[in-house]
């Protein structure tokens, strides 16, 4: 009879777990001292008190969090205390819901239950026992198992020929998986060996045939027994001798001699006792409670990589089970125990198996999810089975949205080989693919929106509807939608394009290029992309394809060769605050200085009024524009040109834009950099520039902002994502109206609310001309513009925005390039 401090797996049929309640708290107990004094009973009434009040405050917390570990393993002890068997099973098999529980707490919960088991529901606790192995493999849980199936089931300890072979069965699946337990596994053979014995028992001593089988069988298990390098091998060996002395077999039992054993079985106890020594220290590594987690996690590798050198599969996985019970929540250690089983096994339950448990252990471990769907179809799985496990990963929550994308192409990848595969007998309709597609898209879309990765999965998406659903338009109308979304994405053009040209369809490739040629990309994205064009009417077109190509791309080629000349010749703008200060002190000067401006002619106050005019932005900001001189020559272009060619050498001003196709930004943070303004409308495209508005005292930025774009298509498109979240909050992006700019202009003579005051509300002495002046112009108090589109203002023309009389209401004010037109004429 074998017996053990932790569990006795032996004749436990004639002890029937006396005094149950003593040993299970959630059993309720009769007060053997209902006697005692009343200071006794009022010291259990605050106890339990105080546990109630600590079972409400935990069942708060689990309510406001459902995966505190913790608050859960504390809430089912206090229940246990109070004997709250409803409770209890309730906390338990929603923590299991939750959480892969520990063998402990398995032990604990399946002994609670057999303690108030009957003999109607022992396949109840036998489900307990299975669920808990089926989360860590232990040895105590185990030996329990065996031991509550030995007295709780009536076949099992009345030795029927169902019950004995249901046991031969459980032993031989706990030998693999805790009797290579080098210091524990002892009690798995013992308890096998110890049942065999009690079958012997059994049988009639008239039927000595039945009875020579069973003695062998109980031999056998002895060699096996002593063939593994466990612990305290040589007192197995003893117990072995005498037990064939007990058949009539003297085998020397007072020594370690092995001369009387058979040959076979002493050279594999001679190798186990080998290998244990080489285990011994390792063993004791592990062990030794003075280490740190670290260091013991440490210990358990370098026991791994020992085993894994010995070329035996079956202890590696016995050494793997035993280190992520110690380190459950352990991604790496499931990573490389499951990428082992990957290599050694192929195929089979093992793995799938090893896959179930570290997916519950570590549900936020998207590669371990993507490894288990593999496993699945090399496991020839079901369809139904793989899409229950995809369906499983896409609630967990993981650390990035790449992660997701790896699982849904991973879906699509076995989905794909599955369908084209005559292995299986299933039959798959491609709309699960474009099912999954759309899933992904539509999920991953708001959050990698721009990047290769969604390109890729969309590229993949469209090539299948081509491949493998015979769906043109179908492959067309993914990359329509992707490029609604990623419009900014130069490289989504172009597989686009390649798409039609693979297919032949020039056609459909050239009006691809006519969609998006006048988009601006990232870097040399645009000139790339016009140059394509042109490529591509060389190689695909005839001769009036490739002028209309040129018609339409060169002008877009030198517009982007001279934004790029201006942006490279542009200097380095100063600090807001540096360029206000400079700003205060030149007024200061010019005041200081009045007495000077007034003796200066007429004609360079006017000169320098018209240059200052073309400098200054209302929000502060300042624009390079070109002098007046370039502006006359820019003009003296249009109707001269001879005169043309003596200014070539002077820089010819890029086509600029109107306020018509700006757009207005408000509630933005103020965390937002031009830069991420960009990104923002990458997916529109034909952002031209971007103004950010600060406030004038601070310099910090009034969350407010401009944005040129290069059309009005552009624009429109910019406009729709109104009320999208932009750093956290939903942005308002409305056309810029020009009709309202008046209202922007401010000059001297305006009042606070910055409505011009009525002429004749303006003394006299400040109508008095000085050389033609007011005296707001001769102070320099000149109109700021509004806007990009500004230019410098002839001297025989008022400022644009000076404000006169007001016009009649059905006159309606005339725009930028309305007043370049009218002076142009002139």
């Amino acid at each position: 009879m074998m017996m053990d401090d932790d569990t006795e797996l032996v004749n436990i049929s004639d002890q029937k777990m006396e005094d149950a309640s003593t040993e299970n708290p959630a059993v309720p107990q009769a007060d053997p001292h209902s006697s005692d004094d009343s200071a006794g009973s009022d010291s259990d009434s605050e106890d339990e008190a105080e546990s109630n009040q600590q079972i409400e405050t935990l069942e708060s917390e689990l309510s406001a969090n459902p995966y505190n570990y913790d608050a859960y393993v504390q809430y089912i002890t206090l229940l246990r205390k109070t004997a709250n068997l409803e409770k209890l099973r309730q906390a338990r098999e929603a923590m299991s819901a939750t959480f892969p529980l520990s063998p402990s707490l398995w032990l604990e919960w399946a002994r609670d239950e057999a303690s108030l088991a009957s003999s109607g529901n022992v396949s109840e606790i036998v489900m307990l026992y299975e669920r808990g192995l089926s989360d860590y493999q232990s040895v105590s849980l185990w030996c329990d198992y065996l031991n509550f199936m030995l007295e709780s089931d009536p076949s099992v300890h009345g030795y029927t020929s169902d019950g004995i072979s249901k046991m031969r069965s459980l032993f031989e699946r706990a030998i693999p998986a805790a009797g290579f337990h080098v210091t524990e596994g002892n009690r798995i053979w013992e308890g096998y060996r110890e049942f065999e014995q009690g079958v012997l028992a059994t049988i009639d001593e008239a039927d000595v045939e039945e009875k020579n089988k069973q003695i062998q069988r109980i031999r056998s298990i002895f060699h096996r027994h002593l063939s593994v390098p466990l612990k305290n091998l040589s007192s197995t060996l003893i117990t072995y001798k005498a037990w064939e002395l007990e058949q009539g077999n003297d085998l020397d039992i007072g020594s370690d001699d092995l001369s009387k054993v058979s040959q076979q079985v002493a050279a594999a106890n001679k190798k186990a006792q080998q290998m244990y020594s080489e285990r011994a220290h390792l063993e004791e590594h592990i062990s030794n409670k003075d280490l740190s987690d670290t260091e013991k996690f440490q210990e358990f590798m370098n026991y791994i990589k020992f085993e894994k050198t010995s070329g035996d599969p079956t202890r590696v996985q016995a050494i793997y089970d035993r280190a992520v019970a110690e380190y459950p929540v352990s991604s790496d250690l499931w990573i490389d125990y499951t990428v082992y089983l990957d290599k050694t096994l192929k195929v089979g339950k093992a793995i799938t198996h090893a896959y179930s448990r570290a997916t519950r252990s570590c549900p936020w471990t998207g590669d371990l999810w993507v490894r288990y769907l593999l496993a699945l179809e090399r496991g020839s799985a079901s369809e139904k089975e793989i899409y229950a496990v995809f369906e499983k990963s896409l609630q967990c929550t993981f650390s990035s949205f790449e992660e997701y994308l790896d699982l849904y192409l991973t879906r699509v990848d076995g989905l794909r080989r599955r369908m084209s595969s005559t292995r299986i007998s299933e039959t798959l309709d491609y709309s699960l693919i474009r099912e999954t597609f759309q899933q992904a898209s539509d999920y991953l879309m708001p959050h990698m929106q721009n990047t290769d990765s969604l390109l890729h999965l969309h590229a993949y998406w469209a090539n299948l509807e081509l491949n493998n659903g015979k769906d043109l338009a179908g492959a067309r109308g993914v990359w329509d939608r992707f490029l609604k979304k990623s419009g900014g994405m130069l490289a989504a053009w172009n597989a686009y394009i390649d798409m039609e040209v693979h297919l032949g369809n020039i056609k459909e490739a050239r009006s691809i290029y006519r969609r998006c040629y006048t988009r601006k990309f990232d870097g040399t994205g645009s000139e790339d992309l016009c140059k394509g064009w042109l490529r591509f009417e060389r190689e695909h077109g005839n001769l009036e394809d490739f002028d209309l190509a040129v018609q339409k791309v060169m002008p877009r080629l030198e517009e982007l060769q001279l934004i790029r000349l201006q942006q490279e010749s542009t200097p380095v703008k100063p600090p807001a605050g540096l360029k206000e200060h400079n700003s205060q002190k030149s007024t200061r000067e010019k005041r200081k200085a009045g007495q000077n401006v007034e003796e200066e002619s007429l004609a360079k106050r006017q000169k320098r009024k018209v240059q200052k005019v073309n400098e200054v932005d209302v929000e502060g900001q300042s624009a390079t524009v070109s002098s007046t001189k370039n502006i006359k020559a820019e003009n003296g272009k249009a109707a001269d040109s001879n005169k043309e060619e003596t200014e070539d050498a002077k820089p010819v001003k890029p086509k600029v834009y109107t306020d018509e196709c700006t757009a207005f930004l408000s509630n933005l943070s103020v965390k937002v950099q031009e830069e991420d303004i960009r990104k923002f409308f990458s997916d529109v495209g034909g952002v031209d520039s971007i103004r950010i508005l600060h406030h004038k005292d601070t310099g910090k930025p009034r969350g407010l902002a401009y944005v040129d774009f290069v059309n009005d298509e552009h624009l429109a498109a910019a406009i729709a994502k109104n009320r999208k979240m932009f750093f956290g909050k939903k942005i308002s992006i409305a056309r810029s109206n020009p009709k309202k700019g008046k209202k922007e202009f401010t000059r001297r003579g305006n009042d606070g609310s910055g409505n011009s005051k009525d002429p004749s509300q303006i003394p006299e002495k400040a109508k008095a001309p000085l050389g033609g002046e007011t005296v707001g112009e001769k102070q320099g108090h000149e109109v700021q513009v509004k806007g990009k589109n500004t230019f410098a203002v002839p001297r025989n023309v008022k400022p644009l925005g000076y404000i006169t009389p007001k016009p009649s209401a059905d006159e309606p004010p005339k725009s930028n390039d309305e007043f370049r037109n009218m002076f142009l004429k002139k």
